[in-house]
């Protein structure tokens, strides 16, 4: 490969890298992005996009399940079948034709893409291995966007019956039994797709609750559902080892115990992937494993940019994205600085869970005073009509002017309603802007309403 010189290099063609590169060669700058695998990274190839193809598959198999027997329905069906390594190559062609969009995308734009994995030499170059050779690249200005993998724990190392979140979004048969060691969302998520699939799952979680960062009225709809498919929960527990019968585990108190575990799912959090890239010959200032920003994404060093899961949390492609088109714009020249009010963030669990903005415990940890409200799917009759009547919207508004901190809701199909949560945090709504919003009916958003009418002291259908 030749030498390369440019104003931009980004470092990682994930949904953060790749967006950076695209915005700035729209705005002129003249930029390469290097990338070890296919464009879009983890998300797209391996994490967001891959997993909830198998959600929805596995959704789709589990509903045609309930229609073996007649039901309230009125709808009945043979015993349904899966062919799981089918389902693999419909969900790798989805992902094929994202990544085909992805690079389409790059070269539309303007963006050179180098394929190989970048070290740095210094703040201003760095040198390329790929298939096609070596070269070094020098560039005003570096993005590092490299992501983040999965941890490995020392007693239960990656293998042939061990795997991280990757494997398991490529298995080509159902496991009779899954043990999954961390009941964060990765976990649940890919836990409760395979009990709908027919897994016997197990989860073992170090906390006093599955879902820790969520407080317990959020987490509560999806821990009576996880019941309800069967999978079997431990907390306080933590995983100690494993054995041709299974997957061993000791909680607080000293107890012992054990589980089937034809197959152990660990997802006890991720880690920034910088060893490749040699982020030690920068000798960035650190936050803990992780790059320290300010403001900008802008490093210690100055004309290096740090964006995505390499700086911490939340680790959301999202974040990532937004990241990417503000640094991009500040390499062109423009004026831009992260004010963001809120990142929202979604579970993809059944029910689902989303958070905008600040959760009643944060606000309280702020010290604002609070008025905070709910309305129940129960009383939805669009939930109704769908058959999910667990869950709820809640918002938490400031007393003195019923200004929006948060709102989160739990439920089934919630995270499309994420969109209308930001908006209303980013633009500043209060509960009788959103009250006095005519909402369609019948739908979901309609709790929104009703929720924010609630915090008015005139709820109407509740």
């Amino acid at each position: 490969m030749a030498d390369k010189k440019c104003k931009l290099l980004v470092i990682g063609g994930g949904p953060g890298g790749y967006v950076c590169a695209i915005r700035a060669a729209q705005l002129g700058v003249d930029t390469v992005l290097v990338e070890a695998g296919r464009a879009g990274g983890t998300c797209l190839n391996v994490g967001c996009i891959p997993s909830k193809a198998i959600i929805h598959a596995a959704d789709v198999f589990h509903h045609a399940c309930g229609f073996a027997d007649n039901n309230a329905l009125g709808i009945a069906a043979a015993q349904p079948s899966i062919d799981l390594q089918q389902t693999m190559q419909w969900k790798d062609g989805i992902v094929s034709r994202l990544n085909q969009g992805v690079e389409g995308l790059l070269k539309r734009a303007g963006v050179t893409l180098v394929s190989g994995t970048a070290a740095f030499l210094d703040g201003k170059t760095v040198r390329v291995e790929g298939t096609a050779g070596t070269s070094t690249i020098s560039a005003e200005n570096i993005v590092i966007a490299t992501g983040s993998e999965p941890v490995e724990i020392p007693a239960l190392a990656f293998g042939d019956k061990v795997m991280s979140s990757t494997e398991a979004l490529s298995l080509n048969t159902v496991p009779s039994s899954l043990a999954i060691v961390g009941g964060g969302y990765i976990g649940l998520e890919i836990g409760t797709a395979y009990a709908k699939l027919g897994s016997e799952v197990f989860v073992v979680e170090t906390a006093g609750q599955i879902l820790p960062q969520y407080d317990k009225r959020l987490v509560d709809p999806v821990a009576k559902r996880l019941a309800h498919l069967g999978v079997e929960v431990v907390t306080e527990a933590r995983a100690t080892g494993l054995t041709a019968a299974g997957l061993e585990y000791e909680t607080k108190d000293g107890a012992k115990g054990q589980v089937p575990a034809d197959k152990v799912l660990v997802t006890v959090g991720r880690r920034p992937r910088t060893d490749d890239c040699q982020l030690s010959e920068l000798a960035l200032t650190m936050n803990g494993a992780f790059v320290q920003i300010d403001n900008r994404c802008q490093t210690s060093m100055r004309g290096v940019y740090a964006i995505g899961d390499v700086t911490g949390d939340p680790m959301l492609a999202h974040r990532a994205m937004a990241q990417g088109e503000m640094v991009a714009e500040i390499v062109s020249g423009l004026n831009r600085s992260w004010d963001k009010r809120c990142i929202p963030a979604v579970c993809f669990t059944d029910p689902e869970i989303v958070c905008a903005g600040l959760l009643p415990s944060e606000a309280l940890a702020e010290d604002y005073e609070f008025d905070v409200a709910q309305f129940p799917f129960a009383a939805s009759g669009r939930a109704m009509t769908v058959e999910r009547e667990d869950g709820f919207v809640r918002v938490v508004a400031q007393k003195s002017d019923g200004v929006l901190l948060g709102v989160q809701a739990v439920g089934a199909g919630v995270s499309e309603l994420a969109a209308s949560f930001s908006l209303a945090l980013e633009m500043g709504a209060r509960v009788d802007d959103i009250a006095a919003t005519i909402h369609a009916h019948p739908t979901l958003g309609e709790a929104f309403q009703e929720a924010c009418m609630q915090a008015l002291g005139h709820g109407l259908h509740i």
